[in-house]
């Protein structure tokens, strides 16, 4: 008994445990499946809106969505006036015909409205965004400066080339982003069977097949423009270098006239530093510096010379014509220059309408002389100005007369002392008191002098080269006049003629049978005046 209800129990246990397995295995085939179809279309469906997010949105989508909007607009425009024309081909109409075509015509207005606020339509959406940017004429590099602008075009030229770069890789990541949705789409019309979703696949088909399309048109582009960009970056490179080799050529030259010039100034101011050379010497050298340096500089960035010659042959006429003056006064220079008339240290006299000027040359500029006026014969007798600043135009030289107190080395000029005595004095006996004073005085400007003119014989033809003092005499109106000649100081005259005049005076003040004369008037009282003898007339 125990035994068959055990049985039982066993059978039962059995048949139950089937049972909830067979229940088990219903649900892991059927249930289950309804479950993962469900999850799969929502995580599709997740992934498809995280792809047409509007952050992702580009020039490329817009532009697509714009020409399909365009294209929709014309293609229903066209259609509409199909209608309209087919309807008007009738030749009678009925009332439903009628209002059809009042109705077809009236839409037909509100698309054309439609139409003008939008763009006008072009055949190629994405011509203006795969067209590569304009290359600008390369820089000519033929001068330092231009380096700059070299460097900017390069600079220029890199950022519109990582531009365009960036515009095809973003036409690249879209088309990546359009294929990944059209196979998310492509799932999702398996599994749902959707008219929107195949619709959406569509317009993503077609916007995929056309935006392949452009790359393969921008691929060619880019491939094209990047050529003509390294071109060009090459050619620039190399005018780059080519100037900096020569702005390097041109820098060791200046290093070595820089060396020369400044062991030749070392060398002028240890050895001329205290001779009258020294000034002439210091600024022969900066101007042969100067122009060492504007040679080397006009033959190396000047390509053709005779045609920087042809343009001065036209324009020395305008310039001889505007720039009269100052043109005159460059001549002037090199005449001052190279003739040699005029040196730095000289003492000149510049007569200028009918005003004279005595000064030493402290400056010869390419146009003017610079004087500085020092206190002499003239400045004491015409003037009566000193220490002023003259700067004479170096035209001046053709026009004016320019004296040189100090021409070839010459030191000394003759100066003259004038002075009266009565003429019942002696006479010879004043001239030579004079003589000999002018003559112990000036000694040795005398013998200067005397030396001087034997070394210009070789450059002059000197027929009076008499060097002793000379003294004249003159009958004038109240006296006899005695006039003392002698050499002196170019530029300390004043001096020695004070010295000479004060020891005349006191000489001739000691002479009894000499008197100094001077202007006198007479006064008689009427007791004093003679007589007047009677008249003759010899005629009769």
């Amino acid at each position: 008994m125990i035994f068959r209800l055990t049985l039982i129990l066993l059978v039962s246990l059995a048949t139950l445990y089937g049972s909830n397995s067979n229940n088990v295995t219903v649900v892991e085939e059927v249930a289950p499946k309804s479950t993962i179809e469900s999850s799969v279309t929502l995580k599709l469906r997740e992934k498809l809106k995280s792809l047409d997010d509007k952050k992702l949105e580009n020039v490329w989508t817009k532009t697509y969505s714009t020409y399909i909007q365009k294209k929709e607009l014309f293609d229903k425009q066209a259609q509409l006036k199909k209608s309209i024309k087919k309807l008007k081909s009738l030749k009678t109409l009925t009332k439903i015909q009628q209002d059809r075509l009042k109705k077809l015509k009236e839409e037909l207005k509100i698309l054309e409205d439609k139409i003008k606020l939008v763009d006008n339509f072009e055949g190629d959406p994405f011509k203006k965004i795969i067209q590569p940017p304009t290359l600008k004429d390369a820089p000519k590099i033929t001068n330092p400066f231009a380096l700059v602008g070299a460097y900017s075009y390069i600079k220029e030229l890199d950022s519109k080339t990582n531009k365009y770069d960036a515009q095809f890789d973003s036409l690249s990541k879209t088309i990546d982003r359009l294929k990944l949705k059209k196979q998310i789409l492509a799932q999702l019309v398996h599994l749902n069977d959707s008219n929107i979703d195949k619709q959406h696949l569509k317009y993503i088909d077609g916007e995929l097949k056309e935006l392949i399309t452009i790359k393969d048109i921008f691929k060619t582009t880019r491939e094209i423009y990047k050529k003509k960009a390294e071109e060009v970056k090459i050619s620039i490179n190399k005018d780059i270098k080519r100037e900096i080799k020569k702005l390097i050529h041109i820098g060791i030259i200046a290093l070595i006239f820089l060396f020369f010039y400044i062991i030749s100034k070392l060398l002028t101011r240890r050895y001329l530093a205290n001779k009258d050379s020294f000034y002439a010497v210091n600024k022969t050298i900066n101007i042969i510096f100067i122009s060492l340096i504007l040679l080397t500089l006009l033959f190396e960035y000047l390509e053709n010379i005779s045609y920087l010659i042809t343009i001065l042959g036209f324009a020395s006429a305008g310039i001889a014509i505007a720039m009269k003056d100052w043109f005159m006064s460059l001549m002037g220079w090199f005449v001052i220059v190279i003739g040699g008339t005029i040196h730095i240290g000289d003492r000149i006299k510049f007569v200028r309408n009918g005003t004279e000027y005595v000064g030493d040359v402290i400056d010869i500029s390419l146009l003017r002389i610079t004087l500085q006026e020092d206190i002499t014969l003239t400045t004491y007798m015409v003037n009566r100005r000193a220490g002023r600043v003259i700067f004479v135009p170096n035209n001046f030289i053709f026009t004016d007369m320019i004296a040189n107190y100090s021409h070839s080395g010459l030191k000394t000029v003759w100066d003259g002392i004038d002075f009266y005595i009565t003429f019942d004095s002696n006479v010879n006996k004043a001239m030579n008191i004079s003589k000999n004073i002018a003559k112990t005085y000036s000694k040795g400007y005398t013998d200067i002098t005397r030396k001087q003119l034997n070394k210009l014989r070789s450059k002059y033809q000197l027929k009076n080269a008499n060097v002793e003092p000379r003294v004249f005499s003159f009958i004038e109106g109240y006296g006899m006049k005695v006039s003392v000649w002698y050499l002196t100081n170019s530029y300390a005259t004043l001096t020695l003629r004070t010295t000479i005049s004060t020891k005349i005076i006191e000489e001739i003040n000691e002479c009894d049978d000499i008197a100094l004369a001077y202007p006198t008037q007479s006064i008689y009282h009427q007791s004093e005046i003679p007589k007047a003898l009677p008249y003759e007339d010899n005629n009769e």
